[in-house]
């Protein structure tokens, strides 16, 4: 059973009357503490000239259009990667780039990032600058292999660098050192939107657009794109991340938004015109990283960069499909992995701290989400492997609060150098890959530095709740008015109340969901509630009467009908 906190919220906020009381204690305890904190105006932005390097990057960029040089943008294989891919050639392109083509590496080929390999595979395509994209920060091979082969590189990234830089022209990165940008979150659709509005500014300076006979693009039409890579990124939502996502949902719900990103609202049965963050996260992120994860993400790419609605809308579909295939990939894995578990008997107090599980016929493509997947259900740091040929073997981890997954790593590398091959990422997330003969050695290691750092507190897991909402507020208006204090997401967490309720109705629908009907105290209205994949052991239970269940309030739309409705996090009777 999950610890319940209550948020607290310091009491010398500055907001003004027209912010609900509600919505300054939720912001409070999210830091968020006056109207200017609030304020989600392209204007508050923080200025590109922060960024480190960024001056040598636009010197790159603005040579290689004055020369008509050949740009390839080398991309990363999920969502952030493809829409940073994406972004980079229709921004180049509307500058008067004459030849920007994309490339991305097959995870199953290449695996991730700027190698030697993928640098041969580039020289055949006889470019003269390559950009990466939400990658190559850690690439030092082969940006060496690529400036061997006389090719200048701009690296765009926003990873956590190593002890060594690559020795590339530009470099941009807000977590490289010496940085000075002040959110070092951006994702790496965020960097590269960034150098791109650097890039337009730049290029007015110089009279471009005007001799070259050029529609001076306008970089708010690319924010579609930067808010469905960041929110997928899972990056934390600090104010300046908030401000790309809620200019970028207003454009998609005004229907200016790129075909490609219509269609995969459409597939996934998304209303557009209400699009809310954890769409991006749940819905369309997911469709779009099903072509990285299960056959090639060019797929994904191409639909963003489609400007026929038709023919990105068949894309959408071939997208929709590999990710019901990459569904059911999952789930069987997710069974093998929960039986694996189950066949070692181990309890919560001997199972270890930081868990690694392997499979020699898991699927690559699927592992960061399995790993999610069982974090989730036993609450501590989470590494999924797959084998990779010739002895190699892939992983993907997941984190919990607390414990900064790459860093673990970086300390197991140094204390044992012949483990790991390679590894990066970032707090919550990160890969490596290792010798498969390792497996025991690492798996050890990793426990070991995960109860070092971690300690049974920190497993147990915790719901953090915004406290209660008063019977006026678990209404449709109060719904839409914290759909509108949006974007939630990673570090900017979707409120969640908890209350005690009269339960008056309760059925399991869709075989393992619960669908629940509550008195509101002091009224005579009902709300409907639904609580996902429920205990079936413990529900229904015809027992309870009166629950204590913490809860987001949500708006339910069927019919064109919009109604309050509760997603349950927790239940218990009472």
């Amino acid at each position: 059973m999950k610890k319940v906190t209550r948020r607290t919220s310091p009491i010398d906020n500055q907001f003004s009357p027209a912010i609900h009381p509600a919505i300054q204690r939720i912001y409070s305890a999210r830091g968020v503490l006056s109207d200017s904190d609030a304020e989600l105006g392209l204007a508050r932005l923080f200025p590109a000239s922060a960024l480190a390097g960024l001056e040598a990057a636009l010197d790159l960029l603005v040579v290689a259009l004055e020369q008509r040089q050949r740009i390839l943008v080398v991309g990363d294989f999920d969502a952030d990667g493809a829409t940073s891919s994406a972004l980079s050639v229709l921004a180049l392109k509307a500058m008067g780039v004459a030849h920007v083509e994309y490339l991305v590496p097959n995870r199953f080929e290449y695996g991730y990032g700027l190698t030697p390999e993928i640098v041969e595979v580039a020289l055949s395509r006889s470019p003269d600058l390559l950009v990466t994209v939400d990658n190559g920060i850690s690439s030092i091979d082969g940006v060496a292999f690529a400036k061997k082969n006389g090719l200048k590189v701009l690296v765009t990234d926003h990873h956590l660098p190593g002890r060594e830089l690559p020795i590339a022209d530009a470099i941009v990165n807000p977590n490289q050192p010496g940085c000075d940008f002040p959110s070092k979150n951006l994702a790496g659709v965020g960097v590269i939107f960034y150098v791109m509005t650097a890039l337009r500014t730049r290029l007015s300076e110089l009279g471009w657009f005007e001799a070259q006979g050029i529609v001076q693009p306008n970089m708010a039409d690319f924010l579609d794109i930067v808010a469905l890579g960041t929110v997928a990124d899972v990056v934390p939502l600090d104010q300046n991340n908030r401000i790309l996502v809620h200019n970028g949902l207003r454009r998609m719900r005004a229907g200016r938004c790129r075909p490609g990103i219509k269609s995969l609202a459409e597939v996934a049965k998304r209303n557009l015109s209400n699009v809310v963050a954890s769409d991006m996260g749940f819905a369309l992120g997911p469709r779009l990283n099903a072509a990285g994860r299960l056959d090639d993400m060019s797929h994904g790419i191409e639909c963003l960069l489609e400007d026929n609605p038709g023919i990105s809308r068949e894309m959408a579909v071939e997208l929709d499909e590999l990710n019901a295939e990459r569904r059911s990939i999952e789930g069987g894995m997710q069974q093998e992995a929960l039986y694996v578990l189950k066949q070692l008997h181990l309890d919560r107090e001997s199972m270890p701290y930081g868990l690694c599980l392997h499979q020699k016929d898991w699927h690559q493509g699927v592992i960061g989400i399995l790993a999610s997947r069982i974090k989730d259900k036993y609450n501590r740091p989470v590494i999924v492997f797959a084998s990779a040929g010739n002895g190699e073997l892939k992983g993907s981890a997941r984190s919990i609060a607390g414990f900064h997954i790459r860093d673990a790593l970086d300390a197991v590398a140094s204390r044992l150098p012949h483990v790991i091959h390679k590894f990066g990422g970032h707090a919550m997330a990160a890969g490596l890959s290792i010798a498969e003969e390792h497996y025991g050695e690492f798996q050890q290691a990793f426990d070991e530095e995960a109860r070092r750092v971690l300690n049974e507190e920190n497993l147990r897991g915790e719901i953090l709740s915004d406290g209660p909402l008063v019977s006026e507020e678990l209404d449709l208006p109060f719904a839409q008015i914290l759909r509108d204090a949006g974007p939630w997401g990673q570090g900017f967490p979707e409120p969640i109340f908890d209350n005690e309720l009269e339960l008056l109705d309760q059925r399991i629908v869709g075989e393992k969901h619960l669908k629940l009907v509550f008195g509101i105290p002091g009224t005579n209205r009902v709300i409907d509630g639904i609580a996902f994949n429920i205990d079936l052991a413990a529900w229904p239970n015809r027992d309870a009467k009166k629950v204590w269940l913490a809860y987001r309030l949500d708006i339910n739309e069927f019919r064109g009908v919009q109604s309050p409705q509760l997603m349950v996090e927790e239940i218990r009777p009472l």
